[in-house]
Formats: structure tokens, sequence, C-alpha cells
């Protein structure tokens, strides 16, 4: 192993932003060949510890000291790299809308995976070697914006590796890959760790932190705990034993005016659907049938379906209308509207995660999912106000309701979006990864919440995840997808 001696040091630092402080001065020290996890809960100040490590917030008082010796560079952006993994498409996001994935009409115009992995003479800045680690071949005549989760991040990472990090910052790098592309990317950190790169993982799945890790950081309420090794880490969390009483989630009858029979048996038949993108076969004579009340739980490697599944029962999907698609036992087609389907199905997605970019406070995002818009400009009405309230107490974000979008945590946002999912008692719940980016007891209290709506008679359910320990224990069928290749 090649011994470096980077190493980060803060002493008593405090942002000079009141608005970007922490709760009081940090003192911490990541010294040379520690791998670090800082791990919290959703809104602790974990990205905020990360700014700071990032010498991105000015300090009011202490110091940060640097030693990236025996690096020839001593600038920080050259030595320490960050990538986030919250559902976007990096510098693409100021012209992504909510749909686009799905419009392949407007795909001239998007960069391929591999244009953006090319050098300046045209060739690849990896060895295939390289690019094999994540089957990243497949990937590079793909434009960037059809691209799974999970794919997204195989890119970043490979083109992130590009730069020969000498410290690497991941946030949350796990979230969005399958079993087996979980474990190529710990083999690949691993590799990482022993070329003499130092590693940062930031982690909100707080009981997954993996062995190569060293030592944690705990980061609670604006606070740096202290660090702690991972052996003394483990011990202290398997006391933690947090359970919360959440507020019982109301169902009533979902009563909306529309030409669809919402207690059909059937809610969801798709005869033979196929869907395709120039040369690549997404889906292929696809058969399934969905019957009121069924929960059930999607299962494929990533880039393998799911979402494009689930984009043509939303209606989000141009391609849908030319398939044999039956919803709430009427066949697409047949004078129903977008916005028909849309007032029985309560929806989450990493799509609609990284659609949402205006600055609008909590509550009218989740107020949105009552008119099923991705963005809100009329406020609601006090009785909406009630309901979108008593959502976000389940969830256990009212306290947040008036606090801008932008401004809370990406797993704060998440809880946001899963309330606007529920707030209209939908007759059909179709989650997307909906735990993505929740710390460890949010995610129960998200799949008890799950649970408890579906217990309800008639609400059907389906859900994809990559973790089977996220399935709520009501799934009762499965469908796995295949990848066409």
């Amino acid at each position: 192993m090649i011994n470096l001696q980077y190493s980060i040091k803060l002493d008593d630092a405090v942002p000079r932003l009141p608005e970007a402080r922490m709760a009081e001065p940090v003192t911490l020290e990541i010294a040379k060949g520690e791998q670090i996890a800082i791990v919290g809960e959703n809104g602790a100040g974990k990205s905020m510890l990360v700014d700071m490590l990032m010498s991105k917030c000015p300090l009011r008082q202490g110091t940060i000291e640097y030693d990236f010796s025996p690096s020839p560079w001593k600038e920080i952006y050259k030595n320490i790299k960050y990538i986030s993994f919250r559902d976007t498409f990096g510098s693409i996001d100021t012209n992504y809308y909510y749909q686009q994935r799905w419009n392949s009409t407007e795909l001239d115009e998007v960069p391929l995976v591999k244009d953006l992995l090319l050098m300046e003479n045209g060739e690849l800045r990896m060895e295939n070697g390289q690019l094999s680690v994540f089957n990243c071949q497949e990937m590079l005549d793909k434009p960037i914006i059809l691209l799974s989760s999970g794919e997204m991040r195989k890119f970043q990472l490979t083109k992130m590796l590009m730069a020969e990090p000498r410290i690497l910052i991941l946030d949350n790098p796990y979230i969005g890959l399958d079993a087996a592309t979980r474990i190529q990317l710990s083999e690949l950190l691993k590799q990482l760790i022993e070329k003499g790169v130092q590693l940062i993982l930031v982690m909100s799945r707080m009981d997954s932190v993996p062995d190569f890790i060293t030592h944690a950081v705990v980061v609670k309420d604006m606070k740096v705990a202290g660090k702690m090794t991972l052996g003394e880490y483990r011990q202290w969390f398997s006391t933690v034993d947090r359970f919360e009483a959440v507020e019982k989630p109301t169902a009533g009858n979902n009563c909306q005016c529309s030409m669809f029979n919402v207690h059909s048996e059937e809610i969801v038949r798709l005869n033979r659907v196929s869907i395709r993108y120039g040369e690549r076969t997404i889906l292929k004579d696809l058969d399934w049938v969905v019957r009121r009340g069924e929960k059930w739980a999607l299962s494929g490697q990533n880039g393998s379906g799911k979402s494009t599944l689930l984009s043509i029962i939303c209606a989000d999907n141009p391609q849908s209308y030319a398939c044999d698609v039956s919803l709430f036992g009427r066949k697409r087609g047949t004078g129903e509207s977008i916005w028909d389907i849309k007032k029985h199905i309560g929806y989450v997605s990493p799509e609609m995660h990284r659609a949402y970019l205006k600055n609008l406070p909590a509550i009218d995002i989740v107020a949105s999912g009552l008119h099923d818009s991705i963005g809100l400009y009329v406020h609601p009405k006090p009785e909406q106000r009630e309901t979108c309230l008593h959502w976000m107490k389940v969830f256990g974000i009212a306290h947040l309701s008036d606090r801008p979008f932008l401004k809370m945590s990406s797993g704060e946002q998440r809880l946001v979006l899963l309330a606007r999912a529920f707030v209209k008692d939908p007759e059909l719940l179709i989650l997307d990864e909906p735990l993505h980016g929740l710390d460890t007891f949010n995610r129960r209290k998200v799949k008890r919440i799950i649970d408890e709506f579906c217990s309800h008679e008639g609400k059907t359910l389906m859900m994809v995840t990559h973790y089977e320990e996220e399935l709520p224990s009501c799934i009762d069928h499965r469908l796995q997808l295949k990848k066409n290749v």
C-alpha cells in the first residue's frame, strides 16, 4: 500500500454565514490512511460538514489545515473530489423537466455517455478494463437522460475516477445500485484505497457502513459528535433503539369524479407491451395483470426497464399510447385524459425528485399532489392545507412545512415527495425507489406507513427497490424484469 500523507484538520471551525453554521464549533482531524464514513440522520448536518471539509464555507473563526504531501498540488480542488448521488443529471439539470426521459423525439441534442467520457483527441479517457468494472461499455451509445437511476451512478463514478482524486468524497454512493453492482463498487473502492486514494463516504444508511471503512464520524443535530473506530461505531449503533410512534395515516374513499371505475377488480393489464428507443429494446412483449388490492414488488438489475414500466402506467411515457394497456378496467386511448389516469395514482420516483427545481415551501410541494402538478402555483385552500399537514405529520416533517424545498437535505426532500404521493388517498400507490437517501430510522418509519396505508381495503401497491429489506411486509406478488441485450 502506498503510504501517503493526506490529512484534514478542523480546529474550532465556524462558518461565517449564520444560515450555514453548525450548532457548535467543529473540531475534527482526519489523519493519513483513515477511511472515513460520515453518518447521521436526514437533516443532521452531514452536507454542511462536507462543505467545511472542502473549504466551501468561509470561516468566522477557527482554522482548517490540509496536508496533501507528497502531492505536488496544494490547491484543494485538485486534491479533493466530491460526487453527490442525489437523483440528478448533474450539469444538465437546469434543462431537465419531468417526463423528458421518456420523450425520444427530444434526444438529438442530448449527449451520449461516450461523448462525456472522451478526451480532446476523441479517445476514451479510460481503458476497457476500467470501463468494464461497471459494465460501462454497454452504456456508451446511450443518451445520458435515458440512463436508469443506477446506471447514472455508474456513469458518475466512472467519470469522477478519471480525475484520479487523492481524497474522494462520495455522498450515498450505494443508493440506486442493484446488489451485484453494490458488490462491484465495494471492490473498486478497496482497489482505490490500495492505490493510495483516501475515501470519505457520506452515508444515510447508518446500519450499512462497509468493512473497508476504518473510522466513523457521527453528525447529529448539526453537531459533530466526534470520531470513533468502525468497531466502536458498530457497537454504539447496536445500542441505538429508536422507535418513533407515527401519526396513523388516514385512508377514505377516493371519490374524485372520473370516467374510470376505480373499484374495478382489474387495476392494470398489459398485453405484449414493448418499448424501444432506436435500436435499444427496454421492454419486450410484456404481459402483466395487477388486480385490486394486490401489493407488487418489482425487481431487476439496473437498466432492466422497471422505471420505464411504471412510466407507462402513469401515462408519462408517450409510447404507452401505442401499447395495449388497460387501467382501472378501461382500455387506454378510448377518450380518457392523462389527468383522469393520475387522479387515482400516488407516485414518487427518481425522475420526479430531479424535476423539482423550484424553491417552493414544502407544504406547496405536498399540495401539488392534489393537482398532479410538478410545482404548484396556487396555495392550498384551508381544508387542503389541513390534509397536507396531516400527511407531513405522518412522515415526521410538519416542522418543515414552510421551509423552501431546495434548502432541505435530499432525505428531507424525499419525505416531502412521499407525503405528496399519499396526500390524495390514491387507489394505486406507485413507489419507485422511495427510500433513496433516507436514514435508517426514516426507512423503518416509511415502511410502517406503507404497510398501514395498504392495510385499508382496496389499496394497490407497486414498489421498486434494490434492497430486499426495504420491502414492506404487505408485499404479496413479485415481478422480476430481465435486461434486454
